[in-house]
């Protein structure tokens, strides 16, 4: 059977209208022919998204050294970023800790906890000598010394055989040993002097030669006192550039 002209032209018009290149080029992708034999290859798989951990913020350090008050924090030099913190158990207690904190800008980064002793019957804030008191207090720590030899201080260390002490303290403990290490607290002293210094710029009424120095297993007379391995390590830590001080007294005393 034949077809008018007429239909035959309007099936032409009808097939080409309908090809892909009336509209354009083909956005579609051909796969590449494979050879013989071979399978054509896999496409990538999609990637499944892997969960990443936020990382914990830093703590936040505190910009005033803990547990000390307004009225002990103005009495600190400007410019200390070192600062030795010793808390007495209480205003009659013999017995404390001591923390050693440092400025780097940020704020106080506590060192380790030590038990230090002080004066056999616990801390003053008008001290005077004889009285078996510790002094309340922020004093620079400038001088360093005792009989054993120079383990590496920063601080200027006088060795001297002087640094003794003989008999027994207050629990008859033996004192032998006491002096082996010596860090001088600037209280009525003239710093920058060897600890042995006997110098009293204030008289000798208001007492003197109070030191960080080795416990010898009891109370002191006015010292602060500590292990010998704790003695060492704050003898390197302390920095003169860091202008170290030792804030001291009972929790009560020292949060005012």
């Amino acid at each position: 059977m034949s077809l008018p002209r007429r239909a035959l032209v309007g099936l032409a018009l009808l097939l080409v209208s309908c090809a892909p290149e009336a509209h354009g080029p083909s956005t579609a992708t051909t796969p590449a022919p494979t050879a013989p034999g071979t399978s054509a290859p896999d496409l990538p798989a999609e990637q499944p998204a892997v969960a990443v951990a936020a990382r914990p913020a830093p703590p936040e350090l505190p910009r005033q050294v803990p547990g000390v008050g307004p009225q002990l924090r103005s009495a600190i030099p400007a410019g200390t970023r070192q600062v030795l913190v010793v808390t007495g158990d209480g205003p009659e207690a013999s017995t404390g800790h001591a923390v050693l904190y440092r400025d780097d800008g940020d704020g106080w980064r506590a060192g380790p906890t030590w038990p230090t002793r002080n004066a056999v019957h616990g801390w003053t804030t008008d001290h005077r000598q004889g009285d078996l008191h510790s002094p309340v207090g922020v004093f620079t720590l400038t001088d360093a010394g005792g009989r054993l030899p120079d383990p590496g201080a920063r601080l200027p260390y006088h060795r001297s055989e002087d640094f003794v002490m003989g008999g027994t303290g207050f629990e008859g403990e033996p004192l032998a040993g006491s002096f082996d290490y010596v860090v001088a607290i600037d209280y009525n002293r003239v710093p920058g002097s060897t600890p042995l210094d006997t110098r009293r710029p204030r008289g000798t009424g208001y007492g003197g030669g109070i030191w960080l120095h080795v416990d010898h297993g009891g109370p002191t007379h006015g010292c602060v006192s500590m292990t010998a391995d704790r003695m060492r390590e704050l003898l390197l830590a302390l920095d003169p550039a860091l202008h170290p001080v030792v804030v001291m007294g009972d929790a009560r005393n020292l949060a005012r």
